[in-house]
């Protein structure tokens, strides 16, 4: 049986390799790709640095085995539908269907939900925070773009559905850039429940080159770029490792389990802040923030941008504010010009931040500590960016908060944060700092 399983997997990754992509080059699984593609386990998670080419080689695993497995069905997802369309399905439809596939259909991409095949196969596109339209049916194979993001429930759940049984053996395959060493998905891989297979960059040809043995140009360009990262995004999208960062400012009290939360209708008397750090070589952040009636502040929105004006900036948050209440006070940075100039363009007065820099950390780890009624009191809703920063995603940089958390840490020589990819996390202090400043009947 396995001698009829390595010959079906070899004819199946020889018509990978002539199958051709957008670019009309052939594509080819090397290394963990290659292992992902003869893999039986049930559970397979392709994990290592940026640009490994892992989303790639899992797409065209689905993609192929649709192919190959008339009516069978299969499952796209991610975390949030938003982020999917931006990522995986863009990958899926510019690098894996032939250019001329009418596969992809006439909607646009964020609406997409199915691919169908002419053979009766379809691929199901779907995000996590839409469960229904997941858990009510069943699949052959699923394939889960960033992991990592996802809790070990909505994982689990997930297995649940792998009983379409046309194919004959149902898997869940995922790809992720590193975490924590603790995070579910490390620990599960280690305990052999998921089938882990690292994936480094010299498994894609466009940055390395296997017959010469050398980086391609671009692979060149784009490891130099990652070698000027630092810390533990260095050890992370560089080196593939499953690291955390040593004296992570809020280490002890941070956890994207609790901390991450869905995105949800914000009722209209939830007052709203604003907490705005300025910059425009570094990024410019403007932080929008509702209140609950117990206090609880949640992050709803988010522009993190550089290289735009302080008057660019001020109508993008007047765009993205029509039709909500207005902010009860809008908490920035002390640079008097750009406060003059965003409230000039506002039409809104502005509060000076209390800048207190160990006074803000003990009042933003206060707010994540998990309280009495077994909830924190400070909350980020997934996909809040008003816009990704092209740049800062090319050269591997935080684009949010939730980015810039993780490798918030102490600069020992000082007993301070280090001076760097802290943007918003100034912006983070500000506004729980002036929530603690206010007396309580203010929000309720």
């Amino acid at each position: 049986m396995r001698f009829v399983f390595s010959l079906l997997m070899s004819i199946v990754i020889a018509s990978a390799a002539v199958s051709t992509s957008a670019e009309n080059r052939p594509y080819e699984p090397i290394g963990a790709a290659r292992s992902a593609f003869y893999s039986r386990a049930s559970e397979v998670l392709l994990s290592g640095a940026a640009g490994t080419g892992k989303s790639r080689a899992l797409l065209e695993l689905m993609h192929l085995r649709a192919t190959k497995y008339p009516g069978s069905r299969h499952l796209i997802t991610r975390k949030t539908r938003a982020s999917l369309s931006e990522s995986g399905l863009v990958t899926f439809e510019e690098k894996v269907l032939p250019p001329t596939s009418r596969i992809k259909g006439n909607s646009k991409r964020r609406y997409r939900q199915v691919y169908e095949y002419p053979n009766g196969s379809e691929i199901v596109v779907a995000g996590m925070d839409n469960p229904d339209r997941i858990m009510s049916t069943e699949f052959d194979t699923v394939f889960v773009q960033e992991a990592t993001e996802l809790t070990e429930t909505d994982w689990e759940n997930l297995t649940t559905r792998l009983r379409n049984f046309v194919l004959p053996y149902q898997q869940l395959t995922a790809d992720c850039n590193p975490s924590s060493p603790s995070h579910w998905l490390k620990v599960r891989a280690d305990r052999g429940a998921v089938l882990l297979l690292p994936s480094v960059h010299e498994d894609n040809p466009t940055l390395f080159d296997r017959v010469s043995g050398e980086w391609t140009d671009v692979g060149r360009g784009y490891i130099a770029k990652l070698e000027n990262l630092t810390g533990v995004r260095r050890l992370r999208l560089l080196k593939g490792l499953w690291a955390m960062a040593e004296g992570m400012v809020y280490g002890d009290v941070w956890n994207p389990a609790v901390h991450l939360v869905d995105r949800f209708e914000i009722p209209a008397d939830w007052p709203r802040i604003l907490s705005v750090d300025f910059g425009y070589t570094n990024p410019f952040v403007a932080q929008f923030w509702a209140l609950d009636h117990d206090g609880r502040m949640y992050r709803y929105r988010e522009i993190y941008q550089t290289r735009r004006l302080v008057e660019d900036h001020a109508r993008g948050i007047l765009d993205a504010m029509a039709g909500e209440p207005r902010p009860v006070a809008v908490v920035c940075d002390h640079d008097a010009e750009d406060r003059a100039t965003l409230e000039r363009h506002l039409g809104l007065g502005t509060i000076p931040a209390v800048k207190t820099i160990s006074d803000g950390i003990q009042a933003v780890a206060s707010r994540m500590k998990v309280a009495g009624d077994g909830r924190a009191r400070i909350f980020l809703m997934r996909d809040s960016l008003v816009e990704r920063d092209s740049d800062l995603v090319d050269r591997k940089l935080p684009t949010c908060c939730e980015d810039e958390i993780e490798g918030y840490c102490w600069d020992q020589r000082k007993d301070l944060p280090i001076a760097k990819d802290n943007h918003s996390m100034d912006a983070l202090r500000y506004a729980c700092m002036f929530v603690e400043r206010q007396s309580e009947g203010v929000f309720v």
